[in-house]
């Protein structure tokens, strides 16, 4: 019998991080050296009193149960974290849980899209912003992030038309993977934008304690209006190292929240209550690992960007998330073939920014995840196979 499968999976091929992690395994396999800067997943360990909280809660049968909701000290803990973090007042139909941002992103179109409507997504931007839409018939539109404009949105370059017709527009800073924060007069004129045009906002805010030389992390929502226009994802994967966990929260407007927490009851039964507990503890205990982490995340950077300029490739410092948005050399113009030339000449493995979209052709992104020695001997090695001001 030949299965006959839905024909939107003909949009979803097999994606980059499968056939980089292939080369991996073949490099490996050979007893070559890699240096997997590729994916971003943290390699800090969660802080020992939210390990403890999770054992403990697991050790608990009754813990076993659906949840169903969220326990009512998590919800406390989100509140009186929100509120400390970013000043922002939370009553609690305005937050739900969610299993991490990237399930929370998908399903939300389900809640919000019909078939046709009209969703803004950044190009380069996180794939996942326009799987959920796109899943639910949705026409996308990519809208532009160019150095020339700081790699925010052109809001008065967008056409009125498209503009009017769009039912939600997703944004993200600091913004995975072109690495840069948005200041406070992007969000006024973004809320400004989505009022004029009845536009919903879905902002991922999932880097917001990973941002250097000083700068502020916020939130969308501690701008005025915000509420009134969307809401925003915020996730314990990256700030307290829980990425396995699963937990992220979806925050802001009331009946946007609501909706889709209706639609949730009917695919959902809850977070696991040990995640739960996990959570509040995180939320709820010491905070010094998160400025540690974050100064470690710096660390990182500048022993890869500064390290890769002094061997003339000019690498600019990122401002924010766990990676480095890096142009490719001189002499080279498709990052895929970059991307796999260089694992196979220095043992680095990056991500072509085309991955990100046609705008992040010409790019590559490097996560943040090797200790800073380790980061030097990266940049060694890129220096040793002399693809650094080799013309092509």
């Amino acid at each position: 019998m030949k299965c006959k499968v839905a024909q939107r999976m003909e949009e979803f091929q097999p994606g980059i991080f499968n056939v980089l992690d292939q080369r991996r395994q073949q490099r490996l396999a050979q007893g070559l050296p890699v240096y997997n800067l590729s994916i971003g997943t943290p390699d800090f360990l969660p802080e020992p009193h939210v390990v403890q909280a999770l054992a403990q809660a697991a050790s608990d049968p009754a813990n076993y149960r659906y949840s169903l909701t969220e326990l009512p000290e998590l919800v406390e803990a989100v509140q009186n974290w929100y509120q400390r973090r970013y000043g922002v007042h939370l009553v609690k139909d305005e937050l739900m849980s969610v299993y991490g941002s990237q399930e929370g992103l998908t399903h939300i179109g389900w809640a919000l899209c019909d078939p046709g409507d009209v969703v803004m997504v950044p190009d380069p931007g996180y794939p996942i912003f326009e799987v959920g839409p796109a899943l639910c018939g949705a026409h996308i539109v990519h809208y532009p992030l160019v150095e020339e404009k700081g790699y925010l949105p052109d809001l008065d370059a967008i056409d009125p038309e498209i503009a009017r017709k769009a039912k939600m527009m997703v944004v993200s800073y600091p913004a995975n993977p072109v690495c840069v924060t948005a200041p406070d007069e992007f969000y006024h004129r973004l809320i400004a934008f989505a009022k004029a045009n009845d536009i919903i906002i879905i902002h991922d805010n999932a880097y917001s304690d990973i941002i250097f030389d000083g700068r502020e992390g916020k939130s969308f929502l501690s701008y005025e209006g915000a509420k009134d226009v969307g809401v925003e994802y915020n996730s314990l994967s990256k700030t307290y190292n829980l990425t396995g966990a699963r937990i992220s929260f979806v925050l802001g407007n009331r009946e946007i929240i609501q909706t889709f927490r209706r639609l949730r009851s009917q695919i959902d039964y809850g977070i696991f209550l040990p995640v739960q507990y996990a959570a509040i503890a995180a939320l709820n205990g010491p905070q010094e690992s998160v400025e540690r982490n974050r100064a470690e995340y710096q660390a990182r950077r500048d022993a890869l960007c500064g390290g890769l300029r002094s061997i003339g490739w000019e690498v600019p410092d990122s401002q924010g998330s766990m990676f480095v948005w890096a142009p490719v050399p001189q002499g080279y113009h498709n990052s895929v073939d970059f991307c796999f030339e260089l694992l196979e000449r220095t043992g680095l493995l990056c991500t072509p920014g085309s991955a990100f979209g046609p705008l992040g052709e010409g790019h590559v992104r490097f996560a943040l995840v090797q200790p800073v020695e380790q980061m030097k001997n990266i940049v060694a090695a890129v220096a040793a196979s002399g693809m650094i001001g080799h013309e092509k």
